[in-house]
């Protein structure tokens, strides 16, 4: 991939790991936009990174994915990168938890079909450009589940199947499909699942734009990599290093 001159839509860009790619994507010399639900999060974000384009917006919300699509195919016809980086996650137990169900139905909304609804809305545009990609941001739990977050574990593994078959399905077209896999990452978003034990943000986007560069389309960022090929050799090994009490990862 050409990773600079670009016109890139990052998803849940106003803070952690998308602010991160924002930052050095812009730096890189891309034109950036970013969306998120919080406006006070974007305008901060704005005042970070010079440049960056910032519109405010829900990926759960039909109207509000819709409405996106035709803003950016309108006032941004050069738009020919989208990175789907919003995520939704709850910590529970389905053993005694009330309320399961809902919770799955939210962390799906926006972990697995506001991607597919965007991404369909949007391709129209992206097909026009001889360089254009999809980045769908994943999880290590993609690979085996962790038990304290189900549903966000679950709508990852939904997500990873939804991206192998979308690059398969646009192989001979101009849009290319990256998934971006990160370990436990240090965020806002993980400090309720041991967040305090992950990887920075920084490192994420450090090392997805070194394997953005190569073409490398499933990027596993820190351990994701050594953990893809214990879950190849023993998925139950995999299994119980992720539901070990001591030693929780996402």
């Amino acid at each position: 991939m050409n990773t600079s001159e670009n016109t890139i839509l990052i998803t849940g860009g106003s803070a952690d790991i998308g602010l991160e790619l924002a930052k050095q994507l812009a730096e890189a010399g891309n034109k950036v936009i970013i969306t998120g639900r919080n406006a006070a999060r974007l305008q901060q974000a704005a005042e970070k990174i010079k440049g960056l384009t910032t519109i405010q917006s829900d990926v759960a919300n039909e109207d509000d994915v819709a409405n996106l699509a035709a803003r950016l195919t309108k006032d941004f016809p050069s738009l020919n990168i989208v990175i789907n980086n919003a995520g939704n996650a709850a910590l529970y137990d389905l053993a005694t938890v009330e309320g399961a169900a809902q919770k799955s139905r939210e962390e799906f909304a926006v972990n697995y079909f506001a991607i597919t609804d965007l991404n369909e809305k949007l391709l129209p545009l992206l097909k026009e450009h001889t360089n254009a990609a999809i980045v769908n941001v994943s999880s290590i739990v993609a690979f085996a589940p962790n038990s304290t977050i189900p549903s966000y574990s679950a709508s990852k593994a939904a997500l990873h199947s939804y991206t192998l078959s979308l690059r398969y399905a646009l192989r001979n077209t101009s849009v290319k499909v990256f998934e971006l896999m990160p370990p436990l990452v240090n965020t806002d978003f993980s400090q309720g699942i041991g967040g305090h034990k992950g990887i920075p943000a920084s490192q994420v986007a450090t090392e997805f734009l070194t394997a953005w560069k190569d073409d490398v389309y499933e990027i596993h960022v820190g351990n994701t990599a050594d953990f893809y090929k214990l879950s190849l050799a023993s998925p139950a090994d995999a299994f119980n290093m992720l539901n070990k009490e001591e030693a929780v990862t996402a």
